[in-house]
């Protein structure tokens, strides 16, 4: 119950995760955080054809971004300028190369997304 408590008066922080057509990098990472008590989670990807499009209103909602790629955050840019001028953009440097929940991309985003959302809770 105590639990409970806290966890109302703490702000999740709203996490959102880009790829290209929301199929494989960013719904696994969502995935992976998913059941967080510190992170609301979301994934998009920046193509026409993406599963779940990218859009000003999720951008806003968002505290952060993780974009695969340095593309993926220059289209955020070029395409939502006024919504991600005080964005944090972070690229996370994982190519296109990896499907939906492949081991190898799991431990790839683990590291890599952990190590940025670790400072943030501190």
């Amino acid at each position: 119950m105590e639990l409970l408590l806290k966890r109302n008066f703490i702000k999740m922080i709203n996490v959102l995760f880009v790829c290209s057509r929301n199929k494989w990098r960013s719904p696994t990472v969502e995935k992976i955080y998913k059941h967080s008590i510190e992170f609301n989670v979301r994934s998009a990807g920046t193509e026409p054809s993406a599963r779940i499009k990218i859009t000003a209103k999720l951008i806003d909602w968002a505290d952060i971004i993780f974009a695969m790629e340095k593309k993926h955050k220059q289209r955020l840019i070029k395409n939502f300028p006024s919504q991600t001028s005080s964005k944090k953009i972070i690229v996370l440097d994982i190519t296109d190369e990896y499907e939906y929940m492949d081991p190898e991309l799991i431990d790839m985003l683990k590291i890599s997304v952990s190590s940025y959302l670790n400072n943030i809770e501190e």
